[in-house]
């Protein structure tokens, strides 16, 4: 099945119920306060969400951010779309809301006040837990009525990745909508059980996820990646003019490991996230905090840093660095489309900007 066959048979498929975006006309955009729950003192939690139509009938697609309260790159990316949009939306409707889970928000944490993760908790249930309280009632009111998803996150505390896409690649549909976010790299997988992604994508709202930068800050490379992105998804489903822009590279796997240290120490690091690595080669020193040598953690095998930890102490058994595995023999080709990169490039800036959270050096092979 072709892409845009794929894409005919998945809107032929969606049934329009009355919701709260009805109200905003063609041509219009809207903000409207959400009510998802009650706190203690009995007073509404609301959530800010923005509704964009064009003046067209189309495609009805979400953007989401903060589904874990500190993962706030794609909050940034969300109020830059609304205050200064990059396009002009001729068709369907943009539904935006920065973030999912205010308390988390509120509170700079990831999890809600009860500790539960919101983003396992999908599509909730209307009697259970705060969280599944919580996440059905988001569920309802905006997941169930869109036809596509795009939700943004960033690694977890002390972590960054390299921007990635995360999709059920099964999903012919869903398969052309990663594709056609333009990332370099491209994650198989349906996703965590109770996450917004699998449970939208269950339902018949087909999400991806993107995965870019740290936890607590907005990071102009990777806001830059997402709107580019975002621009590139719209562009495809007809709902703005263009064409997508295609990566230097696509890198589609199911395979990754995460690289983890064998003795506790201080590291020094010798790549950075999106750096090309191959077997054997060193991705950190371990070291005493005297400066003596634990041990030299390398590459177990051919790779691309997806994801790299940002705080140089470490335990026995932490986790180092996250390689992503290519296809065997196709890292040369990803190689040689690396090197023609300028270093204004996208992908070279982002790459650039990421290691700044920590110091990269070159690996002495004779340090005496």
């Amino acid at each position: 099945m072709s892409e845009k066959s794929a894409h005919e048979a998945h809107m032929s498929k969606r049934e329009r119920t009355p919701w709260f975006a009805d109200a905003t006309m063609p041509g219009q955009r809207d903000r409207y306060q959400l009510i998802i729950s009650e706190r203690i003192s009995g007073r509404e939690v609301t959530i800010p969400a923005f509704v964009w139509k064009g003046n067209e009938p189309g495609p009805v697609v979400s953007i989401t951010a903060a589904v874990h309260g500190d993962e706030i790159n794609g909050t940034g990316t969300i109020r830059s779309l609304i205050s200064d949009p990059p396009f002009e939306l001729l068709r369907g409707t943009l539904v935006m809301v920065p973030v999912v889970n205010l308390m988390g928000f509120e509170r700079h944490s990831r999890y809600l006040p009860d500790r539960r993760d919101l983003n396992r908790s999908f599509p909730g249930t209307s009697g259970g837990s705060l969280a599944s309280r919580l996440a059905h009632s988001f569920f309802t009111q905006v997941t169930r009525h869109c036809d596509y998803g795009i939700d943004l996150h960033t690694a977890a505390v002390r972590r960054t990745n390299f921007p990635n896409v995360r999709a059920d690649m099964s999903k012919p549909a869903l398969k052309a909508f990663a594709r056609a976010f333009g990332t370099e790299l491209l994650i198989d997988g349906a996703g965590p059980k109770g996450s917004l992604r699998r449970a939208a994508t269950k339902a018949g709202c087909l999400t991806i996820i993107l995965e870019a930068g740290e936890v607590w800050k907005v990071e102009a490379a990777v806001a830059e990646y997402a709107i580019r992105g975002i621009t590139n998804c719209l562009r495809y489903l007809h709902m703005i003019d263009g064409e997508p822009i295609k990566p230097a590279y696509r890198l589609e796997t199911d395979s990754s490991r995460w690289v983890r240290a064998t003795g506790g120490g201080f590291l020094e690091f010798h790549v950075a996230p999106g750096d090309i690595v191959h077997e054997h080669d060193p991705i950190a020193t371990n070291c005493d905090l005297t400066g003596e040598e634990v041990e030299i953690i390398r590459a177990p095998r051919d790779g691309i840093v997806l994801g790299m930890t940002t705080i140089p102490s470490v335990a026995p058994g932490d986790p180092v660095v996250h390689l992503t595995y290519p296809k065997q023999g196709s890292l040369s080709r990803i190689e040689r489309a690396v090197d023609k990169l300028d270093d204004d490039s996208l992908h070279e800036r982002t790459r650039e900007d990421l290691s700044r959270s920590f110091v990269v050096t070159e690996f002495d092979e004779d340090p005496e």
